[in-house]
């Protein structure tokens, strides 16, 4: 809810109260040799834009759309969103746009681009502005070279990113590219009982479960230092081993009875299944990697979950391993997962050390008490130093912002 549709409406919103500002003719200072004349950005419509969306979270920043043509390709969660963000910029902004859907959210995101040509349809417009499209991965190459396009933005695999700049260098079409994360949470020692347990762990669940952890933003480790660790574990354990993992839809096939006992089981779902079972061997076997290296199962079993009433479902049993170590495969890998890893760190400086031992740098996070200016100090360091495009103090999520600009460095892509 909270990733698909508010955020939606968020950045409707947003493009409605500020979009005509933002567009507006930029007078820009001279100088003396030309102090007889003016200068101005003009920010123009790009023709028709190109949006490859799947099913992971991202957003098209308001002036990519009038600054370059915008493809975006993704490879999970959130397909209404990922339809919807790039058609409100490219409509506003005068612009036209195909948007190439993943051909496992086929049928959703056809339908989340049809309402758009409804609307259009409804309120005079030419319903051709959106176009929908559908195609096998190997069939993309001729939309991502299409001299047609003038800017390609790709989110996905770092693999797959070289193939697609490689296509699009076939037209020089620039690239922008978001290659997910292994977005840190560090837990500082200043943070109190109270905020620990009320506060930070609620987002840490949040960051972590949101959508079976299947968020390419999404929290991947908890770094945290030498007293926060210890107060830490038994507070996400608790929590993590309470989580009741469910379908909010009910089977056509259940019985009247079925049915009965299965709307009790709506109202108390925290997690739900997982698109595909494609990761749950590698998952697995990361997991198993990291015990037998040390880390500790300290809640789920680390495995795919066979629910009672949706044996078809995709469950992964919600995981906790702490004591993982930044030489474990499963503390550099993007899981994917509904899975908490948990890091211990000596001081602040080496929880900056582990947060930048990935080749990821999309988001962070940073929990502390900024009552005492050593404190803030603590805080400010982590801020400046920790390598990301996106950093959260206090909370989660930089996303929900809709207003900044969207995207990460480093093996995590480049530009916004």
């Amino acid at each position: 809810m909270l990733g698909e549709i508010l955020v939606t409406l968020e950045k409707l919103k947003w493009t409605i109260q500020h979009g005509e500002k933002a567009l507006r003719p930029e007078r820009r200072p001279t100088n003396f040799l030309m102090m007889y004349k003016h200068n101005e950005v003009r920010w123009e419509p790009l023709g028709v834009l190109a949006a490859c969306v799947s099913w992971k979270y991202a957003s098209i920043p308001f002036l990519d759309c009038i600054r370059r043509s915008s493809e975006l390709i993704s490879t999970n969660s959130y397909p209404f969103h990922n339809a919807l963000s790039p058609v409100i910029s490219t409509l506003f902004t005068g612009s036209a746009i195909l948007v190439k859907s993943s051909e496992q959210t086929a049928f959703s995101s056809t339908y989340f681009t049809s309402i758009t040509r409804n609307a259009l349809s409804a309120c005079g417009h030419s319903p051709n502005l959106v176009q929908s499209l559908v195609c096998w991965p190997q069939t993309a190459n001729h939309l991502t070279s299409h001299p047609g396009i003038s800017h390609i933005t790709f989110i996905g695999s770092r693999p797959v990113a070289h193939i697609v700049c490689a296509s699009a260098a076939k037209s020089l079409i620039p690239v922008c590219v978001e290659l997910g994360g292994k977005d840190p949470a560090v837990v500082l020692d200043s943070v109190s009982n109270y905020d620990l347990e009320h506060k930070v762990v609620p987002i840490l669940m949040k960051g972590i479960f949101t959508s079976s952890g299947q968020n390419c933003i999404g929290i991947e480790r908890i770094i945290a230092c030498p007293h926060s660790y210890d107060r830490l574990i038994p507070l996400l354990e608790k929590q993590i081993r309470g989580l009741r993992l469910g379908s909010a839809l009910p089977s056509p096939s259940h019985t009247e009875k079925e049915q009965n006992s299965t709307a009790t089981e709506h109202e108390n779902i925290d997690i739900g299944a997982m698109i595909s079972p494609a990761s749950f061997p590698n998952l697995t076997s990361l997991i198993s990697s990291a015990i037998s290296s040390g880390a500790t199962l300290q809640a789920g079993t680390g495995k795919p979950h066979t629910h009672p009433l949706h044996p078809q479902g995709h469950y992964f049993s919600p995981t906790l391993l702490t004591g993982i170590t930044k030489d474990m495969p499963i503390a550099a890998t993007e899981l994917f997962a509904p899975v908490a890893l948990v890091m211990r760190a000596s001081n602040t400086e080496n929880a900056i050390e582990i947060a930048n031992s990935t080749p990821y740098a999309l988001g962070a996070s940073v929990f502390g008490n900024p009552s005492s200016s050593s404190n803030k100090s603590d805080m400010e360091k982590c801020v400046r130093e920790i390598k990301a495009g996106m950093i959260s103090i206090n909370d989660f999520g930089a996303y929900y912002a809709v207003g900044l600009p969207f995207g990460g460095r480093g093996g995590s892509g480049y530009g916004r």
